[in-house]
């Protein structure tokens, strides 16, 4: 017998600065019988992301913001429980945007049928495999140009996209990855299985000068999940002609006043430098590419990862939080229960 329940979790007020569970609420809804062309599904695995935060907000972006009083949306994976669409029968492992709920219910043509791959988790498909192996991509070559020999720096490097990106630049042909971190931890981390040739604890001491003393001959790729004081010393460390691909801003997300700029942004004319911000939406014609090369590398044991897993629908707001935090290594996830 099929849940008739759907476990939600909604937006009711919007963050000013850091969010807090008062932002949040849990809803249970009865639904209803499955329409034709609908299907029931059970998620298995619940994505929180960084760019969540900024759908929070209501102002401009390249996504709408989050309603008040409906579902946080966002990627997800789970199983077909009901169907009253021929396409996708009872059993089929489906990825979807409908997010934050342990049940939906929706259009078939809302779902990705995904293929299971033994001893291939499903949630890989929220991260290495998926949207955020594309996004280490996208940005390395189709923003950054990443060529052989580079040397390439990564901020927020032990995070989800941070370590597709540097073991995807090595795989590229980069000479050298550096990455920072915010624990020594994750400094070890990135160097004895991410394949990082360098790593800092951004916490330790001044960004520009460990970014200094780890890139002696200066950087020419750098890959921003986290901007700041690390953009700007990325501006400080670029040789002429240096590239940026710019995915997040992070250190700035929760703030309630202005950020000031870098102090150093004439460098991006003395030196030739390029500087390039991006979403994925505008690149997802590359994930046949991406797809050809990670499956070859990822099947060759090419590739590590790590999860950190927040367990029950009604943690999921705790995961969102503490990845925010930096509590993650790698993916964060929600783990729903199974009946």
């Amino acid at each position: 017998m099929t849940s008739s329940t759907s476990t939600q979790i909604r937006l009711v007020s919007r963050p000013t600065g850091w969010p807090s569970h008062e932002n949040f609420e849990i809803a249970h809804v009865e639904l209803e019988d499955l329409e034709l062309g609908q299907v029931r599904v059970r998620n298995e695995f619940i994505s929180v992301d960084p760019y969540m935060r900024g759908r929070m907000n209501d102002t401009r972006s390249y996504v709408a913001p989050y309603a008040l009083g409906a579902p946080i949306t966002g990627g997800a994976v789970g199983r077909v429980i009901e169907s009253a669409a021929p396409e996708l029968p009872v059993g089929t492992a489906v990825l979807h945007q409908h997010g934050w709920a342990d049940v939906v219910q929706e259009a078939a043509s809302t779902f990705r049928a995904i293929p299971e791959i033994p001893g291939v988790p499903l949630s890989l498909n929220l991260h290495i495999l998926g949207m955020t192996g594309l996004t280490a991509y996208v940005g390395l070559t189709a923003i950054a140009g990443l060529q052989p020999g580079d040397t390439v720096f990564v901020s927020g490097a032990a995070g989800a996209v941070g370590t597709a990106v540097g073991q995807i630049a090595k795989l590229l042909g980069a000479h050298r990855v550096i990455g920072s971190a915010g624990s020594e931890e994750k400094v070890k981390l990135l160097t004895e299985k991410y394949g990082y040739d360098a790593a800092f604890n951004y916490k330790a001491s001044d960004v520009r000068e460990q970014l200094r003393q780890a890139a002696p001959q200066g950087i020419d790729v750098y890959f921003d999940n986290v901007g700041g004081d690390h953009l700007e010393a990325a501006l400080d460390a670029f040789n002429d002609g240096g590239r940026a691909a710019l995915c997040g801003a992070i250190s700035g997300y929760n703030t309630t006043e202005r950020t000031p700029g870098p102090s150093n942004l004439a460098n991006i004319i003395t030196r030739g430098l390029t500087l390039k911000g991006f979403t994925l939406a505008a690149y997802l014609h590359l994930a046949p590419e991406f797809q050809e090369k990670m499956t070859p590398w990822f099947a060759s044991g090419k590739i590590a990862y790590d999860e950190t897993i927040v367990d029950g629908i009604e943690n999921t707001v705790d995961a969102f939080l503490d990845m925010m935090r930096g509590a993650n290594t790698g993916k964060m996830l929600a783990r729903i229960a199974q009946p």
